[in-house]
């Protein structure tokens, strides 16, 4: 049997993160430095002699083109990736586009603050944390899960709040704990699984 192997990687830095707008479902593409960070996040993984057999992403830009310039650095062009919306980023409805200052000065920043990290009072029109999770722990389980479980070496290009749901699972962690997670953009962290998908080793690839 080859080895259990899922490896996680936020995308890079995208436009609307710069300008600290809330992004959600809209489809900015990536910074110049978002660019940097995912051939920096490919690379990387180069110099772990990784290799994939499948790979997964969101239907958003910023997730996609992330995954192209690491399958770029990795000489993995071809490889074959699905694109399903369950790896989305979470909808921040009304929320969407708006400077994340002038929300607070819209709503009140406490008001804000309880969208942006609580774990189940969503924004209006959009998703709470845990509605993100309730669409992307079933995709993770049913579709990706049983590939890595069965040996093959796995990446997944997504979002901060996708990932955590991937991560709750992962690291069992509870709702407090996910929500005091925070990932770094083009960072990825490697997991390596025993057959019953427990994690045997994790390594993050920061700085």
């Amino acid at each position: 049997m080859s080895e259990r192997l899922l490896v996680l990687v936020r995308h890079g830095q995208s436009e609307w993160n710069l300008k600290n707008l809330f992004t959600g479902w809209k489809d900015p593409d990536l910074t110049e430095l978002g660019v940097k960070e995912a051939s920096e996040a490919g690379r990387k993984l180069k110099a772990q002699g990784l290799v994939f057999d499948v790979a997964y992403t969101s239907v958003l830009t910023r997730a996609q083109h992330t995954l192209d310039l690491i399958l770029g650095e990795l000489d993995q062009k071809g490889l074959s990736t699905t694109k399903n919306l369950a790896l989305n980023e979470r909808d921040y409805g009304d929320l969407s586009g708006l400077n994340k200052d002038d929300a607070r000065k819209k709503w009140g920043e406490d008001q804000v603050l309880i969208w942006r990290r609580s774990y189940d009072v969503p924004p209006p029109g959009g998703e709470s944390l845990k509605d993100t999770l309730a669409r992307a722990l079933p995709y993770y389980v049913q579709e990706i899960l049983p590939g890595v479980l069965n040996g093959k070496r796995t990446l997944v290009a997504a979002h901060g709040n996708s990932l955590r749901a991937l991560i709750m699972v992962l690291e069992k962690l509870s709702p407090e704990g996910i929500l005091k997670r925070e990932l770094a953009t083009g960072v990825p962290i490697i997991y390596r699984l025993n057959a019953d998908s427990t994690v045997t080793s994790k390594l993050d690839l920061a700085g």
